[in-house]
């Protein structure tokens, strides 16, 4: 009887699933049918010079043309979605809204995201589960499967305004969202041409998912996220000091356990990735190659694309900071804070490794949120990701402070942000500070988020830790 009852119980979890999800498809498709699509594509918010559909559009046209993708200073894009999504910007079915094909492959984009992001949390759940059993934290573990972290995160990212707006307004971001998916799904899946394959198509796109190489690598070489590895051995010390000699006979036939339990760094899944990798940036850069061989070649590629985003030239407002800095420095100290503003990430990166490596998939999302925070070129597409990614760590982060300042802050920069740009540009009543007010509102809202989230994430681990050591010390009393 409680078989069938728990058969039903999940059947209506999946049908409650799947409703949400249908219905997030059917508010998008709606939102397609607005007239001129609520403009969301003309927002700064939305579109930046690297995502916008109509820079693509217009490279497609320069292509077309005979002309070079890059000529001017309108796209500084992959050529590779100009072969993928050029050709839809061009077809239009007569009665219907402009660019509708774009918009349908979006919202199967945003679709697939979310399932895997699903798929990603289910792996993750179970590693986690089966980590806090093998330290005797069993309780823990129930707890942890009473909520399905994969499918709340999914569900959070597919009615996220945030992802809803940057799918209607086609921002290419939607895309770079499901390639860095993607790629954690295949390192959590230890897929190697997955994730390899997702990896560098998403650092193609947008560079700075570059820095993800480093979860994805320990994910492979480690496995999905678990509680500290000294957790491990402390366990492993005080089971050997409370032993007779016939256990330690026990336990040295359980030593392979042990040792898989404590996660041993292999170097072969990594190679392999290494490998694929290699593989993949060679292909792509065979066919950017290919694409821009009259027009060019690829360093004409590479200055347009990746040095268009490292030197900062289109000053143009969005929501970020540095155009608003760049647009006020003079040029004699230009290059020094270039060096200084993007070695911020760079700096933070091998710190963060060290401190989080326990927990790769955890150490991935902080470097999404750090990259949408000192990105040339941020969009709300960037904070749709990381903000459904988050929900992945909604056991662990249960206890976070500031939640609701932090919910309250995203929902008035959102509303202020628009309201800002409107007095600025369109009523002429305000001035840049006006929105730039707003910009430094929501990388202070981001900067709060990445404390918030590693200091509860930390003080997580520490609480296993203490949780374990007392079982022990029990268990010997």
């Amino acid at each position: 009887m409680s078989t069938k009852t728990e058969a039903t119980v999940k059947m209506n979890k999946v049908q409650w699933f799947w409703t949400w999800v249908i219905g997030s498809v059917i508010l998008r498709l709606i939102l397609v049918y607005f007239p001129q699509n609520l403009n969301l594509s003309s927002r700064p918010e939305v579109s930046t010079p690297l995502t916008s559909i109509r820079r693509l559009a217009e490279g497609y046209w320069l292509k077309q043309s005979s002309m070079s993708p890059y000529a001017g200073s309108m796209y500084h894009g992959s050529p590779l979605l100009l072969t993928l999504l050029g050709p839809l910007t061009v077809t239009k079915i007569e009665g219907q809204p402009d660019h509708l094909l774009c918009s349908l492959v979006f919202v199967m984009a945003d679709v697939v995201t979310a399932m895997l992001i699903c798929a990603a949390g289910k792996k993750l759940q179970v590693a986690y589960g089966s980590s806090l059993e093998s330290v005797g934290l069993h309780q823990l573990s129930e707890d942890s499967d009473i909520l399905p972290s994969g499918d709340f995160a999914a569900l959070v990212y597919l009615w996220n305004p945030f992802t809803i707006v940057a799918c209607v307004g086609l921002s290419t971001s939607v895309i770079e969202n499901l390639m860095i998916v993607l790629t954690l799904y295949g390192a959590c899946a230890r897929v190697a041409p997955l994730a390899a394959f997702g990896w560098v198509i998403a650092t193609h796109l947008s560079l700075y998912p570059a820095i993800l190489i480093i979860p994805v690598v320990l994910l492979f070489g480690y496995g999905p996220d678990a509680p500290p590895r000294k957790l491990f051995r402390q366990r492993k010390n005080l089971e050997l000091d409370d032993s007779t000699s016939s256990d330690r006979n026990c336990l040295e036939d359980e030593s392979v356990n042990e040792k898989r339990m404590l996660k041993v760094f292999s170097w072969r899944p990594v190679v392999l990735l290494l490998f694929w990798v290699l593989l993949w940036s060679s292909y792509v850069l065979i066919l950017c190659g290919i694409y821009v061989q009259q027009h060019g070649g690829l360093q004409e590629m590479f200055k347009r694309s990746y040095g268009f985003i490292l030197t900062i030239q289109d000053l143009s407002p969005n929501i970020g900071v540095f155009w608003y800095f760049f647009a006020e420095v003079f040029d004699f100290f230009r290059s020094f804070f270039l060096i200084v503003f993007h070695g911020n990430i760079l700096l933070l990166i091998v710190p963060l490794a060290i401190r989080l490596n326990h927990r790769p998939c955890f150490l991935a999302f902080v470097y999404i949120v750090l990259s949408s925070i000192l990105k040339s070129y941020p969009s709300v597409g960037d904070s749709a990701l990381y903000l459904g990614l988050l929900g992945l760590f909604a056991y662990e982060l249960k206890d976070m402070q500031y939640s609701f300042f932090l919910f309250s802050g995203f929902v008035g920069v959102s509303l202020f942000s628009p309201v800002m740009h409107n007095l600025w540009i369109w009523r002429g009543t305000g001035n840049a500070n006006f929105y730039f007010a707003t910009a430094i509102g929501y990388a202070l809202l981001q900067i709060i988020l990445v404390i918030e989230s590693v200091s509860t994430m930390l003080n997580h681990d520490r609480m296993l830790t203490k949780l374990s050591t007392a079982k022990l010390q029990n268990v010997k009393s």
